[in-house]
């Protein structure tokens, strides 16, 4: 089953999008404990909170920011304008002002508590805020007037940051740019001018999170295409300017768990460094995939050598996951309350979430802490009262959200592969268990191994034995809509 979220493509009117779209429905009909439609009381909040007007914001209508995210994307979270300044940079990043719509502990509050995240499954979305706010009012789309909480970062010649500035700001974005597109052009000659230095930043940013020793991970996502009556699974390849993009929300996010932890209260992101048994699995894996990894090199600096075109790197990567557990939230209200080990382990550095609230419960209470730091007030009471209570509430949804994601996604990929039974594929064994016995000695399950394949872009238990790091041919036995599952075996000649 999928390691990374599935993307859908699928036309309206095919065949295949109406059989996911049924299943979907029937999953989401049981799903009681996921909201999707929003209360009566919630969706009129809503309507009056989008026609506020933003009297006390700063004018910064005249600079030209731009967005950029998938094609498709209608719930545009941030805005970037990006120039030199000297021998270095300045970054202005939007972000949509979702606090200057949602009151502390009104209706909208509480719904987006209840509901902690906007839930992505491959076929549509259940947004965190009504849509009248999600992707209209509160979204920072082209040629709209909008209200933003505003970073400015003076970078030097490095990346560095030098300064720091914080305000509330209404913005126009001046252009919706998709991913595909500006790395098309970019890699044409003709990028967009403001592409061309993020990708310049991007590259500064990655190498001083490299001396930082952090440790990305980039496991390439699985893409669902539609065609008529037939599923296909392909993988798709974040572009370079996807990952220049990531540098600055995460550069944003470093940024205000700074000015929280020398506030005294905030919310951090999060994430213990991988513990010496992660590690030592995962330096074995390596080995059995014949990937070398010298002893002195940190886990981080050989994550960054690995490519998705080499199916051994692939492999590992995604066996890479387990040394990035036990991510959280911490939430403190005074300088006593900060947490003993504040990094969040993978970015090597305070981390707090502040560059999506218009998905995630947690940055809107980010922004307003920061907000109040960069005043240099205390935060409201109220607001202080909230934030521990906020690490409980994403917790809680993630783990439910998490479970409809995984089935949605599960039942997708077995549609995918049902046109394809009793075909034959190449893989890498990633991992191999023994046969496990009862106490009596009966045998509960057999040996078997863990399957990559490269394309289509699965995993599978496979009955069998074979080394880690060998490859194998395995064959679609069958496939299961309603359980969802797929059963592969190993090819006669390999068993």
């Amino acid at each position: 089953m999928p390691h990374r979220p599935v993307s859908l493509h699928a036309p309206a009117g095919t065949v295949a999008a109406a059989v996911i779209a049924e299943r979907i429905d029937a999953l989401l009909a049981d799903a009681e404990e996921v909201p999707q439609e929003f209360p009566t009381e919630v969706l009129a909040a809503a309507e009056q909170a989008a026609a506020r007007e933003p009297h006390e914001h700063t004018d910064l209508r005249e600079i030209p920011f731009v967005t950029l995210d998938p094609a498709s994307s209608t719930d545009l979270d941030q805005a970037m304008h990006l120039d030199r300044q000297g021998e270095g940079y300045r970054v202005r990043y939007a972000i949509a002002d979702v606090p200057f719509v949602v009151d502390l502990d009104g209706p909208i509050d509480a719904e987006a508590r209840r509901r902690g995240a906007t839930v992505y499954l491959p076929d549509r979305r259940i947004p965190l805020h009504p849509p009248v706010l999600s992707e209209a009012a509160a979204s920072l789309l082209p040629t709209q007037d909008t209200p933003a909480v505003v970073w400015t970062l003076d970078l030097d010649a490095r990346g560095e940051v030098t300064d720091v500035a914080l305000e509330r700001a209404v913005v126009r974005s001046r252009d919706k740019l998709a991913y595909d597109a500006v790395q098309a052009d970019l890699d044409a000659g003709r990028g967009h001018p403001m592409m061309e230095l993020l990708a310049e930043i991007g590259a500064l940013r990655t190498a001083r999170e490299a001396e930082r020793g952090g440790a990305s991970l980039e496991i390439p996502e699985q893409e669902v295409i539609a065609e008529e009556e037939r599923i296909r699974l392909r993988w798709r390849r974040p572009h370079p300017i996807e990952d220049a993009n990531a540098q600055i929300s995460l550069l944003t996010g470093m940024v205000a768990a700074d000015l929280m932890l020398r506030g005294g209260s905030g919310i951090l992101r999060t994430l213990p460094p991988a513990d010496a048994r992660a590690r030592e699995r995962f330096r074995h894996q390596a080995e059995a995939l014949g990937i070398d990894w010298p002893a002195d090199m940190p886990y981080g600096e050989l994550l960054r050598g690995l490519t998705a075109e080499d199916p051994a790197h692939l492999a590992l990567l995604n066996q890479a996951g387990a040394l990035f557990r036990g991510a959280s939230y911490a939430a403190f209200t005074t300088p006593e309350e900060v947490p003993d080990e504040p990094a969040q382990a993978a970015i090597a550095a305070p981390y707090a979430h502040t560059t999506a609230p218009l998905r995630r419960l947690v940055d809107r209470f980010v922004l307003l802490v920061c907000l109040a730091h960069a005043r240099g007030e205390a935060p409201d009471p109220a607001l202080l009262a909230a934030l521990p209570l906020i690490p409980e509430a994403m917790q809680a949804t993630a783990a439910r959200a998490g479970d409809l994601e995984r089935r949605a996604l599960d039942l997708v990929e077995v549609a995918a592969l049902e046109s394809q039974v009793g075909e034959t594929f190449t893989g890498t064994v990633i991992e191999r268990r023994e046969a496990s016995v009862d106490e009596d000695g009966r045998e509960q399950a057999p040996t078997r191994v863990e399957v990559q394949l490269a394309e289509p872009p699965v995993t599978a238990w496979v009955p069998g034995d074979a080394v880690p790091g060998t490859a194998v041919r395995i064959r679609l036995e069958s496939v299961d809509l309603d359980a969802p599952s797929a059963t592969f075996v190993l090819h006669e000649g390999d068993a």
